[in-house]
């Protein structure tokens, strides 16, 4: 009998062909691969779990291709994360979770029951609530690898007290979860690594939807649409931002996602769409109300998201003289203490500058980032630093040029030890 994994290829295959979607157009909407679906199809490759609960959930297979991509039961049984492709690092199925906070609850002497949270409701969820906060606030000071053990692991605590208490906090406590995974993938994806980056997002929707919130699944989409900016797909994200702005969702979400299209169009010269997409945020982030209650979802450092995306915006239009008075003026309303988010902005705004002919300007503002970019190493603002560069290339004889050229060069090869 044809094995499971020998199965699931050519099921795959029928049920995209049956949708009417061509292979890229499938590769885009899941944001893989093309060649690597392909090779799934063919059952060269074997699909890992988070690839089949994408194509179940977009093709509507009720369970059935994760069915056929699972592992043998004995795998199951026998406690081992490993799979074909590897151990995963962000799957907090339930008996990982449990496995996992027990003994870290145990190590931190807390030595809490499985009724933990209905036990001390309030008191332990707050207290859970101020972290989150806290590690946000790190995350700006803070080099990704360092934060990251403790943010998946906190995820998987707080799942697993969710998963067994069956108090009032049941929902708020897989909530709270979700951004802990929400935000486990932003510092993934800051580390250089997008398939982990998806793959924390994923779980972030699950522990949402467990918690009865049905909209951080569409917010999803605005994270996986980053991705593939940064990735220089801007058909990928123009089309998974416009998913993410039906009339039914929060207007802060679709007011992300809008702002995240923009991006996309910007990337292909797009202006006009580029600057409806703008607007479009502009009117919805201007009527979202921010309570406090929850943790804000997106930037909390950014007075005006949709002002300083125009900034950035423009200068993938061609227009770096309006980009640079638009960066020029929201990156002086940016905390001081937000030093990822200045470095991201930062050399957005010295790349305008560079491109408008500013050179000692753009190598001035380039200079202090570069002094703190150790501090906050960063896959994706490093995309723009190498832009930089290369745009200052075309100055050598640039006294500003050559003296920034040694720093510019430690952070794009950084010492190996």
């Amino acid at each position: 009998m044809m094995s499971t994994t020998l199965r699931f290829g050519p099921e795959l295959r029928r049920l995209r062909v049956e949708a009417g979607l061509t292979l890229t157009e499938f590769s885009v909407a899941l944001n893989y691969d093309k060649g690597h679906l392909s090779k799934v199809e063919r059952g060269e490759r074997s699909a890992s779990p988070e690839l089949a609960r994408r194509c179940d959930a977009f093709l509507g297979a009720d369970g059935e291709l994760q069915r056929l991509a699972a592992r043998p039961e004995a795998d199951l049984d026998s406690g081992t994360t490993e799979s074909p492709a590897g151990p995963s690092r962000w799957l907090v199925g339930r008996r990982a979770v449990l496995s996992a906070g027990t003994g870290v609850l145990i190590d931190l002497g807390l030595k809490l029951g499985s009724q933990a949270l209905s036990s001390v409701d309030n008191p332990l969820l707050g207290s859970y609530r101020t972290q989150f906060d806290q590690l946000r606030k790190l995350g700006q000071s803070t080099a990704p690898h360092i934060l990251l053990p403790l943010l998946e692991t906190q995820t998987r605590v707080i799942a697993g007290l969710a998963s067994d208490t069956r108090s009032a906090s049941r929902a708020p406590a897989f909530l709270l979860a979700s951004r802990f995974a929400e935000f486990t993938g932003w510092m993934a994806q800051e580390a250089g690594d997008s398939d982990a980056a998806l793959g924390w997002t994923g779980e972030a929707v699950e522990l949402a939807r467990a918690g009865g919130d049905p909209h951080l699944g569409s917010y999803a989409l605005v994270r996986r649409a980053l991705v593939t900016m940064y990735g220089g797909d801007a058909a990928g994200t123009v089309a998974l931002a416009r998913r993410a702005q039906s009339s039914e969702l929060p207007s802060r979400i679709r007011g992300l996602a809008a702002q995240r299209e923009a991006q996309g169009h910007a990337l292909v010269g797009n202006e006009v769409d580029c600057l409806h997409s703008l607007d479009r945020a502009r009117e919805l982030l201007a009527h979202d109300a921010l309570d406090g209650a929850e943790p804000v979802i997106g930037t909390s450092h950014v007075t005006d998201p949709a002002a300083m995306s125009t900034g950035w915006c423009l200068y993938d239009l061609g227009r770096p003289k309006a980009a640079a008075e638009v960066l020029d003026r929201e990156c002086r309303r940016l905390p001081p203490h937000a030093l990822r988010t200045r470095a991201r902005y930062g050399f957005r705004r010295s790349l305008a500058h560079a491109a408008s002919g500013e050179v000692e300007h753009a190598c001035a503002i380039a200079g202090e980032l570069l002094g703190v970019m150790p501090v906050v190493p960063s896959a994706t603002v490093n995309s723009d630093v190498r832009s930089l560069a290369r745009e200052l290339s075309r100055f050598r004889s640039s006294r500003a040029v050559r003296d920034l050229q040694p720093a510019l060069a430690r952070v794009l090869a950084p010492a190996h030890g």
